[in-house]
This record gives C-alpha cells, structure tokens and sequence, in this order.
C-alpha cells in the first residue's frame, strides 16, 4: 500500500462504479455466474459489452449495461495500491438501469446524454443526437454538473 502524501478537507463523494441513490436498478438477466469477465478482464465503472457469456469494455453498437463497483475487483498488479479490474474468468454483473457514479471525460451538464468509448468503456458527455468519435451513444443521461476528470451521476430514470 502506498503511503499517504495528501489530506483531504471533505470525503469524497463516491468511487466509479457506486450506486448514486436508491431507485431501483436493473441488472442484464443472465442467470448464477452465467456472464464471465472476458480475456481482459472488465474495469468497474465502466461501461461494457456482451459477447455470449463474455463481457468486456470494447465492442460495438449499444453497450449492454454498466459495471456497478461490488467490490468484485482485485489487485493483481505487483505492488499496486488499487485496482478496479475484475480479472478474467471471473463473474460479472452488467446493470441495464439505475443510478450510478462515474468519472467523465468531458465537462457535464445535467441533462445530458452519455457516450461510451467503444475500446475503452470510458464515459464522454453530449448533446443527444451529437457526434462523438470513437463513442456510442448509450440510454443513460448525466444527473449532476461536473467538469472533465470528475465523478458525475448518470441515469436511466430521467433527471
């Protein structure tokens, strides 16, 4: 672990992948341990794609849902601090609706749609409709203002 170099003055509000309220959420039907992290393993508070029982970050068209942080990641890097890489082989649950925190790419607005980066999973934010190289345009809509490299609360359920 590594040594503490910096204090805080207020908590932060979440880690990518928490829930960000108590509305209900929605995970992909898939069955016990029936979706697998793929060959890469799948990074939480992400989003990612669906290929049979293999889900990864990458893919193409809609993501099938987003990664939720159940605390199903592990640390694998020699000497790594942390991690939020659920290893290969290991099982996932891919949530289709609800409230979660994630980390933008982009200044956020509420109201917003969101896009996901279709080699990374890495969230961008837009007008609906709009052109994002490199993303696809996902269900979800930005819930809370925040500027580019921060955590922001997107939904399924309307803002």
């Amino acid at each position: 672990m590594g040594f503490q170099n910096k204090v805080n003055l207020q908590q932060a509000p979440a880690i990518a992948g928490d829930f960000a309220s108590a509305n209900p959420v929605i995970s992909r039907l898939a069955g016990e341990g029936a979706l697998v992290a793929g060959a890469d393993g799948v990074t939480v508070g992400l989003f990612a794609w669906v290929s049979g029982k293999l889900v990864s970050n990458a893919g193409s068209g809609a993501p099938a849902g987003f990664i939720h942080r159940e605390n199903q990641a592990a640390i694998t890097t020699w000497l790594a601090d942390s991690s939020n890489l659920i290893p290969k082989g290991r099982p996932v649950t891919v949530h289709v609706a609800g409230d979660f925190w994630a980390k933008t790419l982009t200044n956020a607005t509420t109201g917003q749609k969101v896009f996901a980066s279709t080699t990374t999973g890495e969230i961008k934010t837009d007008a609906a409709g709009a052109t994002v190289t490199g993303y696809v345009e996902t269900a979800w809509k930005v819930a809370s203002d925040a500027s580019a490299g921060e955590l922001i609360k997107i939904t399924t359920w309307g803002v």
